[in-house]
């Protein structure tokens, strides 16, 4: 199917997108309707635009709005494409109206088609442009965006630091931690299983996630199916935060430890989910329960140390992932 309903969000202007007059067609046989049309440059290929755009049916139903969704698409023109034929002809503020057949979304997938598009039937996308970019200056107000977040980020940590008088070892990686209950037995090695129980929260203190029951339902955290016990995984895998990866590894089975830990060793930019927005640094409260050594094993893979994972809340597995674990 295309991905007409997926991509293209849409906004209406206060005119009937379900007018059938002067429709045109591109040379690639794009139906479109010109509802605005403003001086100045037109769109180049490469551009990253911005836009608004409401999605409704030829009955004038409304599908999406990203004007109610306060969510305003962005994209990059290319030569090809689902409607790139569209965008070249537009300028900054230009709205059009784009009328794709429903037989031609739909086409050998019928059991897909929804009722309020029946055959015969259109999408109408109704597209305004809201801000026009080069590529080049795209990525350079990007950068600059990343660089205010990153500083942002030590500063936000250092203050955390200071306010809850924490007194931490920091590595020559940025991992900040301290040993708050000292265990007895060996420190584990790569290859090793590990079992951990944790609690980890943000630098507002909100907890995101945790092994033990009783403080996961106090945060109100929702995770039907969760098992709360110690997780597990094998030391040096792939998909283990960089910060956890070095922090066990410091560790004496039986230790309880705190760890400061910044985005470079966890999120990074990309973040993980709402409670983990892009340079978040994590703070995890630890205890390294147990660790076992693979029999026959001789050696230790070298561990992962730049494996950034998605975060995952609904079971017990997937809770690993959201800490630690690649789902």
């Amino acid at each position: 199917m295309k991905r007409y309903l997926l991509i293209l969000l849409a906004v209406a202007f206060g005119l009937n997108a379900n007018a059938q007059a002067d429709f045109q067609r591109t040379a690639k046989g794009t139906t479109y309707k010109l509802l605005n049309h403003n001086a100045g440059d037109r769109i180049r290929v490469g551009d990253i635009v911005t836009f608004n755009v409401i999605q409704k049916t030829d009955k004038d139903s409304v599908l999406y709005s990203s004007y109610a969704a306060n969510k305003p698409a962005m994209i990059k023109v290319e030569e090809t494409g689902d409607m790139m034929d569209i965008f070249p002809m537009l300028t900054l503020h230009d709205s059009v109206l784009v009328k794709v057949p429903t037989d031609t979304i739909f086409k050998n997938q019928e059991a897909s088609r929804p009722p309020f598009f029946p055959k015969g039937s259109s999408l109408l996308i109704v597209l305004h442009i809201e801000k026009v970019q080069p590529f080049e200056s795209f990525m350079a107000e990007r950068k600059a965006a990343e660089e205010r977040l990153a500083t942002d980020e030590v500063e936000r940590a250092n203050k955390y630091i200071a306010d809850k008088k924490l007194n931490l070892t920091t590595t020559a990686s940025g991992l900040k931690y301290k040993v708050t209950q000292a265990g007895t037995k060996p420190k584990p090695v790569i290859g090793d299983t590990v079992y951990v129980n944790y609690v980890g929260r943000n630098l507002d203190g909100k907890i995101f996630d945790s092994s033990y029951e009783a403080i996961a339902k106090g945060a109100g955290l929702q995770q039907p199916g969760r098992t709360y016990e110690p997780i597990s995984f094998t030391l040096g895998t792939e998909g283990i935060i960089p910060g956890w990866q070095e922090a066990i590894l410091l560790l004496n089975v039986g230790s309880k430890a705190t760890l400061v830990i910044p985005s470079k060793l966890a999120y990074g930019a990309n973040g993980a989910g709402a409670d983990i927005p892009p340079y978040s640094t994590l703070v995890f409260d630890i205890e390294l329960v147990k660790a076992v050594h693979p029999k026959g094993a001789a050696s230790a893979k070298k561990p992962a140390t730049k494996k950034i994972v998605k975060r995952a809340t609904t079971t017990a597995k997937k809770s690993v992932g959201n800490s630690r674990k690649k789902q």
